[in-house]
């Protein structure tokens, strides 16, 4: 039985007074709201336009392929004579957490083309889809080291406003948690499905590297300009 969400607020970190922009990054498996909140310096953004980072948290739940340890996770993974089972109903559970951090941030006055999705590992394959299926149009999503579960379910279900919404996808050559292989036939079937990828692959496991958080810092740059990936 899955443990009920803790009612947690999310981690947030603004740039500035009176923010133009946010970015909501979800962790990854078994991490917390606060296991990004360092790479904020390491942006080294301009102190213009203020960004607000919010960072929320996992709810605690067993995972599976873990011995059912509870940690936080966007969502349970076992592994069964098929493969790789990653459970689509906390996917969507998940998916609706994040569709409510978009709308509370543009209750707080940022639209929605201001907004930009990034999360790592569990976390990227979450705001992949939920953004892609989100009613309003993204100002980008951030996909870094992450499984893409049901990808064809998705590639169905992408709303029109978000059809042709600038995607940041990175991954490590020698990621052993999610290995490049298995995720570059979905990322082809993405750009045949004619979304906007800006594809990077790093020297690196499972992780971030100096030159992708460069690359970030310059998509960043170019989506919250309005100018696409």
């Amino acid at each position: 039985m899955d443990i009920q969400p803790r009612e947690e607020p999310a981690v947030e970190v603004e740039t500035g007074a009176n923010p133009a922009a946010s970015i909501i990054w979800l962790h990854g498996l078994g991490a917390d709201g606060h296991d990004f909140e360092p790479i904020i310096p390491e942006l080294r953004l301009p102190a213009t336009p203020a960004l607000r980072f919010v960072f929320p948290h996992a709810p605690y739940r067993p995972v599976t392929i873990n011995n059912g340890y509870v940690m936080r996770a966007w969502y349970d993974i076992a592994m069964s004579e098929r493969g790789l089972e990653q459970n689509a109903d906390h996917i969507r559970e998940s998916g609706k957490i994040l569709e409510t951090l978009i709308d509370r941030e543009t209750r707080r006055g940022i639209a929605c083309k201001r907004i930009v999705l990034a999360g790592f590992s569990q976390g990227g394959a979450i705001v992949l889809h939920a953004g892609l299926r989100y009613p309003g149009t993204l100002a980008g999503i951030m996909v870094l080291s992450a499984p893409i579960p049901y990808a064809e379910n998705l590639m169905a279900e992408i709303h029109p406003a978000n059809a042709t919404v600038p995607v940041f996808i990175a991954h490590g050559t020698d990621d052993r948690v999610v290995p490049l292989d298995l995720v570059q036939q979905t990322h082809r079937r993405m750009e045949a499905r004619g979304l906007r990828l800006e594809r990077h692959t790093y020297k690196m496991g499972h992780t971030l590297a100096p030159d992708e958080i460069r690359d970030i810092v310059a998509w960043l740059a170019r989506v919250l300009a309005g100018q696409g990936g």
